[in-house]
């Protein structure tokens, strides 16, 4: 991780978690912003665009409203505070690319190839280069330095896990069930999709990721709680986004068992508990301007 240098942008006696100086993750992050903007308003607006099963159309469009809605001026806010001096920007920020990003390649790989393919990709890079960017001008032991005593270190990791146990028993479920079926297997019969991005991602990269955060900020490590924190923002937004793609594909296509709104209720509370945990973690940040 980079060092800090130069001065703090708010004359903090704590030391600066940002390096500025040269830093691409702010051009970046704006330019993410724009291609999301423009990704997602004809995507959400306009039900010429999207060429795939009427409920799949319904979700794509759900989730292109909350990534506007939420995830960009999460993002914005979380620039806007970093640039004054503040540590608990920095798992918002995090949070919000990561969440634009997985829904990045929702977009490409869920949705039929269409004239937004290249916005849809634009979102996708941008989000990755950000939070590549973003981590190597982060000094996370001068985060560390931030962080206040009383941290639940133990229910926050324990709520990680038992998040990546279940997710990761309900994917393994439907995966080991559709190898032993004939051809589509069930978790894709309506979607005209020949395998699910969902699965994909999680499994290879945000369940460990997850995993990774609850052990390391039960540890004490100096990264445990900036990777946690991040892991619920991105979670908080997520299950929003979720309740919205479920919501919008039953609204298109009623008599689809692709989306549901039995399952609205449970991701809305899950966004809230994800919230609070949030909440709870940078309440134990130090403000800005000691």
């Amino acid at each position: 991780m980079a060092t800090a240098v130069g001065r703090d942008p708010v004359r903090s006696k704590r030391p600066a978690v940002i390096v500025w100086r040269g830093a691409a993750a702010l051009p970046l992050s704006w330019l993410l912003a724009v291609a999301t903007a423009v990704a997602c308003v004809p995507t959400a607006v306009d039900p010429g665009i999207l060429r795939g099963p009427a409920v799949m159309n319904g979700s794509a469009r759900g989730t292109a409203l909350v990534m506007l809605l939420v995830g960009v001026p999460l993002l914005l806010a979380s620039i806007f505070m970093a640039r004054r001096g503040s540590a608990r920007a920095l798992p918002l920020w995090f949070g919000a690319v990561a969440y634009l990003g997985y829904n990045g390649v929702m977009l490409l790989l869920a949705t039929p190839f269409n004239v937004l393919f290249l916005a849809y990709d634009a979102v996708l890079g941008l989000s990755l280069w950000t939070a590549v960017s973003l981590l190597f001008r982060v000094d996370v032991c001068a985060y560390q330095t931030w962080v206040r005593p009383g941290v639940r270190r133990g229910l926050v990791a324990a709520f990680l896990w038992v998040v990546v146990v279940v997710n990761t028993a309900l994917w393994l479920k439907g995966i080991v069930a559709g190898m032993t079926q004939d051809w589509p297997p069930q978790f894709l019969e309506g979607t005209g999709l020949t395998t699910l991005p969902t699965y994909v991602q999680d499994l290879a990269f945000w369940l460990p990721l997850a995993a990774v955060a609850g052990w390391s900020l039960w540890r004490g490590r100096p990264f445990g709680h900036l990777l946690a924190s991040t892991v619920l923002v991105y979670y908080s937004i997520e299950a929003v986004g979720i309740a919205a793609d479920q919501s919008w594909g039953h609204r298109l296509d009623p008599a689809s068992e692709v989306a549901s709104l039995q399952v609205v209720p449970a991701f809305l509370a899950l966004a809230v508990i994800c919230a609070i945990l949030t909440g709870h973690l940078l309440r134990h940040l130090s403000p800005a301007k000691p």
